[in-house]
């Protein structure tokens, strides 16, 4: 679903290739070039072999343009705008539009500057006639997948990924403990978590979310689990169902040790479930998995047997 991947932390990406540009902001680099010429919109700077870089306020202020220019502006009135003004009026169309095209954008301007303020009054605008589910499935799936492209080309550094991120983990957690009044099922009791060396967290929680939706019980253990730690669950609940995401751990190499292991910790526990998925579950052969164990190829399909 989200398959991109964490790089270690560098410093923030503060000079962009024109073609980092046409990738954050969906406009062509021969486009930016003309609007550049014709326009005088962006200033880029030259390396000693002629090659154009664009510091981070050239990357703003081109989203900015972006959206005004894909909400009918023109470009030739654009570039008469006195430029103190331009993020006011990205606000307002991003106050005005909760569709999401300009969600996404506002959240993608948001990343980029840093800009809590602008993530959560875009945030709260989608969510006034949506629910959790729909802004989930609609505007952050989407959005992930365009943060999972744009580390690709290396167009956006590690803190801008983890400064969006954390902010969308906060919203589905916060939502979540909203459902926790709920009466609770008593036929099964889930326990999502997250194997060892794998922090991909955010469809986890989201299961989590869609668990505690449906008014079942969820123990949730979250990143980096030891196999160990999951036995002392099992010492206080019978019917245990854990739930896992396998996005870059465990690695193919070690994913069959890791299904035996887990294999000898639940052979006391008859009852007990294992479902997982992510992208390193493609490395199972489904014939030869336990009865215990259930493999399944998105969140929707899981959601499915809830």
């Amino acid at each position: 679903m989200f398959n991109y991947f964490y790089k270690s932390m560098n410093n923030v990406k503060k000079l962009f290739s024109i073609r980092d540009l046409e990738n954050l902001s969906g406009i062509k680099a021969h486009t930016i070039r003309i609007w550049e010429k014709r326009y005088e919109l962006l200033s880029p700077e030259r390396t000693s072999t002629n090659i154009r870089t664009y510091n981070l306020e050239s990357l703003q202020k081109l989203l900015n343009i972006t959206l005004l220019y894909n909400n009918g502006h023109k470009i030739s009135k654009i570039a008469k705008i006195p430029e103190e003004n331009i993020p006011l009026m990205v606000r307002e169309i991003v106050s005005k539009n909760s569709i999401k095209n300009h969600a996404i954008s506002a959240f993608k301007l948001a990343m980029i500057n840093f800009d809590q303020t602008l993530f959560i009054s875009t945030y709260n605008s989608i969510i006034v006639d949506r629910t959790f589910r729909e802004v989930f499935k609609d505007v952050f799936i989407p959005f992930l997948n365009e943060i999972g492209l744009l580390w690709q080309t290396d167009s956006i550094s590690p803190a801008h990924e983890h400064f969006v991120t954390s902010l969308i983990k906060q919203k589905i957690v916060s939502n979540t403990e909203n459902l926790h009044q709920l009466t609770v099922k008593k036929d099964k009791i889930f326990v999502p978590f997250l194997p060892e060396n794998e922090i991909h967290e955010i469809g986890l929680l989201y299961l989590n979310y869609e668990i505690v939706l449906r008014g079942y019980k969820s123990i949730y253990l979250g990143q980096t689990v030891p196999l160990d730690t999951l036995k002392d669950v099992m010492q206080y609940f019978d019917k245990l169902y854990f739930v896992s995401y396998f996005t870059v751990a465990p690695s193919q190499d070690k994913i069959e040790k890791y299904m035996n292991d887990f294999s000898d910790l639940i052979k006391d526990f008859p009852d007990s479930k294992l479902w997982i998925l992510g992208y390193q579950t493609r490395h199972l052969d489904s014939s030869k998995l336990p009865e215990f164990v259930s493999t399944f190829s998105s969140i929707e399909k899981l959601i499915e047997n809830l």
